[in-house]
């Protein structure tokens, strides 16, 4: 496997809501990540796909919901978002996709 492919395992999407709308203006994009990545990895995987310098990385796991779904309980996935900062410079638009 190469290493943009892994680098496209650890970033899934991009989070596109009003919240993540107002962390672009402050410099930060929103991801949807790999429940099993970490802070290093997001970092790496962000620098390498998108060219830019990345100032910090949060991570947030939101929890899945419980929904009914024609009468039966189901449950929603857990997912985990990563908030990335980057440096002073540098941006990405995730509304043109790759």
């Amino acid at each position: 496997m190469s290493a943009k492919a892994q680098h496209y395992d650890v970033i899934r999407k991009p989070v596109i809501t009003e919240k993540a709308t107002m962390a672009s203006e402050n410099g930060a994009v929103v991801f949807e990540v790999a429940m099993d990545s970490n802070k290093p990895q997001i970092k790496e995987a962000v620098e390498a796909l998108f060219g830019v310098t990345v100032k910090a990385v949060n991570t947030t796991i939101t929890k899945g919901k419980v929904k009914r779904f024609r009468g039966a309980l189901g449950r929603r996935n857990h997912i985990k978002k990563a908030y990335v900062t980057l440096e002073e410079g540098n941006t990405i638009d995730v509304t043109t996709g790759l």
